[in-house]
């Protein structure tokens, strides 16, 4: 029995030093955290209970039959956030680089089979050279494996990718089928090739960093959700997103006790919306002014700024706000926009997260590159996540919302629940000079019947009573009591049920 215990703490011995002092040394001057020390802050003390820290990998080609490290490269297990269950695998580089063999695939699937049976949340913190190269295709089934449990998780579970150092070749799509995928800046790139390969292909120079790092995929390709600046950071900040999200499908978010009164009122958003309806402001501002405690976890802010999407709390409840910001692009939906707000509401909807909409859109972004890179898909992807949602929608129209935009921002038409506007709302088929210009054609010559014609089209339909008066807006609030309104409609909505059609699944335009 002794002789057992001794080559059992040997084991576990064996297993924490990972690939040995020399290279957690490595791993620490690179400014990262070793696999064992990330689960540590992210899981609440002592609640990390561990899996498989015996499995080796079997592979015997190539001398890797005398190269064998317990765990094989991969921390795997489950504990707690804030005291709620989550399943974690941490890839560790310092074991022949985080590389994925057949055994570390098969102990990655085995925590992700078991999160979708009990219903919790499962985190990668993704830190791997690819895949081992000295099992050859094993390898790449170990992959394909993964792969697979993700799709199946897509809407069970939340899954989230903290991509922590190298994630390339194959190994970026099990991110890609994630919810959400934060990275480190200046520590972690993703890419499908390397720099050497563009460089042999299509002799182009590039560095890692800007090929795939993190400021590459959280502002240009919308890849990554976040960007953050070291290990420490990261997982503070996953802790607090995942406190904001449920379990799993089959639950609704955590609520939690707030201090902020559902019914205060927020008198500085009556003069938000300048006089001058081409003059922006800032959407930020609404929303850290009516959610709880003006706590406001933003997603993508550094990618396609004129939609604003994240979540919050208001009267305790998780609540996903979508919103158009009219400091950037006069708040237009293009291409970016609508794939990240499509994303987000798709999300919202798989996880019964209700979608608060604040909408100012003057329309779709003309031209010939919106057109070229089919803007008409595109916006249709952020329409139909809209339309088939049965989570509660509430849509407030503070400003423009002009033409087909204002029927995609969750309008009544596509049943949203309730459908407030300010009384700054201008709720028409285009702006009025435009407007007047076409109906007008012949009078545009004359700028003084012109101006005069804008006037009165203006006071006929760029107001909110033209839609209230049909019953497509439900009323007409004072914006200081936004807050309040949305507060009593998300309890009145706490209950809703509603279901789409049988289907085996949709097929958005994608």
């Amino acid at each position: 029995m002794q002789e057992i215990l001794r080559r059992l703490e040997e084991k576990r011995a064996a297993a924490r030093a990972g690939g040995g002092e020399r290279r957690v040394q490595a791993q620490h001057a690179k400014g990262r955290l070793t696999a064992r020390e990330r689960i540590e802050l992210l899981l609440d003390a002592d609640s990390f209970e561990e899996w498989d820290m015996f499995v080796e990998h079997r592979s015997v080609d190539f001398g890797m039959a005398e190269q064998r490290v317990p765990g094989d490269g991969v921390v795997t297990g489950y504990g707690t956030v804030n005291g709620r269950l989550v399943f974690v695998f941490s890839q560790d580089f310092t074991v022949f680089g985080g590389s994925l063999s057949e055994a570390h695939a098969e102990k990655i699937c085995k925590v992700m089979d078991q999160a979708m049976k009990v219903g919790a949340p499962v985190i990668g913190l993704n830190d791997s050279g690819g895949a081992r190269i000295q099992e050859g295709v094993a390898s790449l089934a170990g992959y394909a494996e993964v792969f697979q449990r993700n799709i199946m998780a897509s809407g069970v579970v939340p899954q989230i990718s903290l991509v922590m150092g190298p994630c390339a070749g194959g190994a970026v799509y099990s991110p890609a089928m994630t919810d959400f995928i934060f990275m480190v800046k200046d520590s972690s790139y993703m890419f499908v090739t390397g720099p050497d390969v563009v460089k042999t292909v299509t002799h182009e120079n590039v560095t890692a960093e800007l090929l795939g790092g993190a400021l590459t995929h959280s502002q240009k390709s919308g890849v990554a959700d976040l960007a953050f600046e070291n290990d420490v950071e990261a997982l503070l900040q996953l802790r607090r997103f995942i406190d904001l999200l449920p379990a799993s499908n089959r639950e609704k978010a955590p609520a939690r006790e707030t201090t902020d009164p559902i019914d205060r009122d927020e008198l500085s958003l009556d003069t938000l919306v300048p006089l001058n309806p081409n003059k922006p402001y800032d959407i930020k501002e609404l929303i850290l002014k009516v959610v709880d405690e003006g706590d406001f976890f933003e997603i993508q802010p550094d990618y396609a700024k004129n939609m604003v999407i994240g979540l919050a709390r208001m009267g305790g409840d998780t609540i996903g706000i979508v919103a158009n910001q009219p400091m950037v692009l006069a708040g237009c939906l293009d291409i970016d926009s609508s794939r990240k707000a499509a994303r987000f509401v798709r999300f919202c909807d798989c996880f019964n997260i209700p979608i608060v909409t604040f909408v100012d859109v003057p329309g779709f972004l003309p031209g010939t590159a919106q057109e070229y890179g089919a803007i008409i898909k595109h916006g249709a992807k952020l329409l139909f996540a809209y339309g088939e949602a049965t989570v509660p929608k509430i849509t407030v129209i503070t400003r423009k919302a002009y033409g087909g935009a204002y029927d995609v921002m969750s309008s009544k038409h596509i049943r949203g629940d309730v459908n407030f506007a300010w009384p700054t709302a201008e709720i028409a088929v285009m702006g009025p000079k435009g407007a007047v210009e076409i109906i007008f054609r012949a009078d545009i010559g004359d700028q003084q019947k012109i101006a005069e014609r804008t006037d009165e089209y203006r006071e006929k339909f760029a107001n909110p009573f033209v839609a209230g008066a049909r019953g497509f807006i439900d009323d007409v609030i004072m914006p200081h009591s936004t807050r309040k309104r949305i507060c009593r409609s998300l309890a009145m909505l706490r209950d809703k049920k509603l279901e789409n059609p049988w289907k085996k699944h949709d097929n958005i335009p994608l």
